[in-house]
């Protein structure tokens, strides 16, 4: 779709390309191949390209000159190479400097709290004409996993890789076979009416920040939903108090409770979602792109905020992501996805500082091309 798109802009053969966060949605891989036709196209017709991104990487990548904005505001101009290796501005260096540390943790003698063995989801490709399935999808072929408590699983790989469906059938919202083991008890085969108390124990943040959120609701309502159907003898006192807490727990406060998702940023709406899933004190959070959608500084907020929290709570985090510094910052173990299958796991500096794959090493190179030239 963004090639059609790109179609769609040179096909007059403009001198100047506005190209507003063109590869924000992609995963790394495609993001790398966007921005080889950008470049290939820019010295096929002599044109030139205003590349807007809050990518600093991207940015690095093709820019030759860098203007960092903040506030509607130019707080720093310079060369791209002068920018990185010696940038003036404090906000400029923030920017660079967000997120980059590989957590190293050791966590092998925790309890296993998600076990998941021969995980598959299929979907229907092709019906004869007696309406009987004639050819399948795999979306998730034969995944098998751990979790430990108070950690983090990153699931890492490109799109159509089959990372989200995976969430989605940890969480029982699509339909799988294969043992799915939380905290000691089997899930897999349950009811739908013996799943539901279960339910507050696995939560889920998702990728949009806004659709993700009611916009006939207020902060109150939207937080507090959760507590009616989990924790329906609290007076309206005392679920107002833990809406309060929570959201104090995640940067908003008691003046925000009539507000409504539009009020609020990118960012804030995210820290809503999150309010929302934690209220119901969740032993395992799906996080699913969680930080995609929002520029560098906020996405090492959110980041921040998440370990910080996991910290405190003793949570565990499956964190579902094609960004591979975000993954890098908050997990221990990743999986690599591909295809639907598992290729490759490991500690998070196995997998950084010497993957065994070369899906993997390639996915690794698409995403730290910029640190290597530093």
């Amino acid at each position: 779709r963004q090639r059609v798109m790109i179609a769609m802009a040179v096909a007059n053969h403009p001198d100047i390309l506005i190209a507003d966060e063109p590869t924000t949605a992609l995963d790394v891989t495609i993001q790398a191949q966007i921005i080889d036709l950008l470049l290939k196209l820019r010295r096929q017709f002599g044109m030139s390209i205003i590349f807007i991104s809050h990518d600093l990487n991207l940015v690095r990548r093709i820019a030759d000159r860098v203007i960092v904005m903040k506030d509607g505001t130019v707080v720093e101009t310079n060369t791209t190479e002068e920018i990185f290796k010696n940038p003036q501005n404090n906000y400029t260096k923030t920017l660079i400097n967000s997120f980059n540390k590989l957590k190293t943790i050791n966590i092998n003698n925790r309890e296993i709290l998600l076990d998941v063995r021969n995980l598959t989801v299929r979907f229907p490709m092709k019906k004869n004409f007696w309406g009987s399935v004639t050819q399948w999808l795999n979306a998730v072929d034969n995944v098998s996993l751990q979790l430990r408590r108070g950690s983090t699983l990153g699931i890492v790989g490109e799109s159509g890789s089959g990372k989200t469906t995976l969430g989605q059938a940890v969480c029982r919202l699509v339909q799988s076979s294969g043992q799915i083991i939380l905290a000691g008890q089997p899930i897999d085969k349950l009811s739908k009416k013996q799943l539901q108390p279960l339910r507050r124990n696995i939560q889920i943040v998702f990728q949009d920040p806004y659709n993700s959120l009611n916009p006939r609701m207020n902060l109150r309502q939207i937080v507090g939903e959760g507590l009616q159907v989990h924790f329906p003898d609290l007076s309206v006192n005392e679920q107002k108090q833990h809406i309060v807490n929570v959201l104090t727990e995640v940067g908003l406060s008691e003046d925000d409770l009539e507000k409504s998702p539009h009020q609020f940023s990118g960012g804030q709406r995210q820290r809503i979602a999150l309010a929302r899933s934690l209220i119901l004190k969740p032993e395992l959070l799906i996080l699913d792109e969680p930080t995609s959608a929002l520029d560098v500084t906020i996405q090492a907020q959110i980041i921040e905020l998440l370990q910080e929290i996991q910290q405190n709570r003793h949570l565990s985090y499956l964190f579902i992501s094609h960004d591979m510094r975000a993954v890098r910052a908050v997990s221990d173990y990743i999986a690599v996805m591909k295809n639907g299958r598992i290729v490759e796991q490991g500690t998070a500096e196995q997998i950084f500082n010497a993957p065994r794959e070369e899906y993997t090493r390639q996915l690794m190179s698409a995403a730290m091309e910029a640190q290597r030239h530093e």
